[in-house]
C-alpha cells in the first residue's frame, strides 16, 4: 500500500517543507488510536467468535479497502480509506498480541513466539517490497494495490487455522487497569513508553538534522534502512537473550543500550553517531516490546487482553508522537538531541531497576509473613 501511494498526494509530506505539514502528518499517525483505545480494543474481547474472528474480519476488510483504493487513488476519498487501513492494521496488531498465549505451551515460549512474529513481519515486508516495486514501476499503482489485496486474501485463508477462543467477559479488568496491573507490569509499560518515544524522537531529529546537506537523502535512507535492520536484529536476538535472562533483565538491557549510545554519540557528534543511536534505539525497542508483551501475557489477566493491548499501544503511540514533535517545534543541535536520549534512558534505567528491586523485596517480605 505504501509503495502504491508513494507518488500520490497523500505522501506529499517533506521534512524540508513547512513544519506545520509535518505536525499534521504526526497527528494523522496518531488519529487511529483515538478509535482503537475506547472502541476497538473492548470490541476485540467481546465479539462473538473471539479474536480469531477479528483477524479474519481485518483481512477481509483490507481486501475491500485495497480494491477501493484502486478506484480512488487520485481522489480525496483516498484519505478515509488510508485512515481505515491504519485502524485495521493496529486492530490486527492488538488481536495478534492477545492471541499469542493461545498458541504457546508455556510462559517461557512467549518471548520466542513474539520474536518470531516480529521477525516474520519484517522479513515478509522486505520480501513483499520486491514484487510490489516491480509492479509499481512497470504497471503502476493499480497493479500494486491489487497485489496487496491478493496478499490479504492469503492472510484470510491462513487465519482459519488459528485456534478458537471463548468470548471474554467485558466486566472483568484488563492488564491495563490500575487495579489489575502488577508492579512489574506497571514498570514495564513505562519503560516501553520511553523506548518508543526515543524511537520517534530520533527519526525526526535526524530528518531535520540532515536536511539541507548535499547527501541528505542518502543519510536519511541509511538511518531508516539501518533502523529497520536494528528492529529485525532485536526481534531475532530476543529469544537467545530470554534463554539466559528473564523479561525484567531484558528490559533493563533494552533501556541501557540507548543510554550508553546516546551519551557516547553526544561526545562523538556527527551524522554517523546519530544513525548509530537510531539503530540502537530501534534494536532496544524491539527487545523491550517482546519483553513487555510477554509480561502482559504472563502477569496480566487472561481476560480483556485486546482492551489491554489497545490501551498500552495508545499510550506508546502518544509518547512516540509527543517525542517526535520536539524536533519539529524546536531546532535541537545534533549532540544535544543525542545527549537527551542518553540522559532520559539513563534515568529510566535507574527508575526501572529500583522499582524491580523494591517489588522483589516486597514479595520476599510477603512470603515471610
Amino acid at each position: 500500500m505504501v509503495l502504491a501511494l508513494a507518488d500520490s498526494f497523500f505522501f506529499d509530506v517533506d521534512p524540508n517543507g513547512a513544519r506545520g505539514k509535518v505536525l499534521g502528518f504526526l497527528l494523522v499517525s496518531f488519529a487511529p488510536f483515538l478509535l482503537i483505545a475506547p472502541m476497538i480494543g473492548p470490541a476485540i474481547d467481546r465479539v462473538r467468535g473471539g479474536r480469531r474472528f477479528i483477524v479474519q474480519l481485518v483481512a477481509a476488510s483490507r481486501i475491500i479497502i485495497q480494491l477501493l483504493m484502486i478506484r480512488f487513488v487520485d481522489d480525496i476519498a483516498l484519505f478515509p480509506l488510508v485512515f481505515a487501513a491504519l485502524v485495521l492494521q493496529k486492530t490486527y496488531t492488538i488481536s495478534k498480541s492477545a492471541l499469542v498465549p493461545a498458541v504457546v505451551r508455556t510462559d517461557r515460549e512467549l518471548v520466542e513466539a513474539n520474536s518470531k512474529l516480529g521477525l516474520i513481519a519484517g522479513l515478509a515486508g522486505a520480501v513483499a517490497v520486491v514484487p510490489a516495486a516491480a509492479l509499481h514501476y512497470t504497471l503502476g499503482a493499480t497493479a500494486t494495490l491489487a497485489f496487496g489485496a491478493s496478499l490479504f486474501g492469503v492472510a484470510l485463508f491462513a487465519s482459519f487455522r488459528l485456534p478458537r477462543e471463548l468470548v471474554i467477559r467485558p466486566d472483568t479488568p484488563s492488564a491495563a487497569s490500575h487495579d489489575a496491573a502488577t508492579i512489574s507490569l506497571q514498570l514495564a509499560w513505562v519503560a516501553m513508553l520511553i523506548l518508543r518515544a526515543s524511537a520517534g524522537f530520533m527519526l525526526f531529529h535526524l530528518a531535520f538534522l540532515f536536511r539541507g546537506q548535499d547527501d541528505e537523502k542518502v543519510l536519511i535512507g541509511f538511518a531508516v534502512g539501518l533502523s529497520s535492520l536494528g528492529t529485525m536484529a532485536g526481534n531475532g536476538f530476543a529469544p537467545r537473550l530470554r534463554a539466559i535472562l528473564h523479561e525484567e533483565r531484558m528490559i533493563t538491557l533494552a533501556l541501557g543500550f540507548p543510554a550508553a549510545a546516546g551519551l557516547v554519540a553526544a561526545v562523538l557528534g556527527g551524522a554517523k553517531a546519530g544513525i548509530m543511536v537510531a539503530v540502537v534505539v530501534n534494536f532496544s525497542a524491539a527487545i523491550g516490546r517482546l519483553s513487555f508483551e510477554s509480561i502482559v501475557q504472563r502477569d496480566g489477566p487472561g481476560t480483556n487482553r485486546g482492551q489491554a493491548f489497545a490501551r498500552f499501544e495508545t499510550r506508546f503511540q502518544l509518547g512516540w508522537v509527543i517525542a517526535a514533535v520536539l524536533p519539529v517545534l524546536l531546532e535541537i543541535p545534533g549532540s544535544v538531541g543525542f545527549m537527551l536520549v542518553g540522559v532520559v534512558a539513563s534515568a529510566a534505567v535507574v527508575n526501572y531497576v529500583a522499582g524491580v528491586r523494591a517489588d522483589g523485596s516486597s514479595n520476599r517480605a510477603d512470603r515471610h509473613r
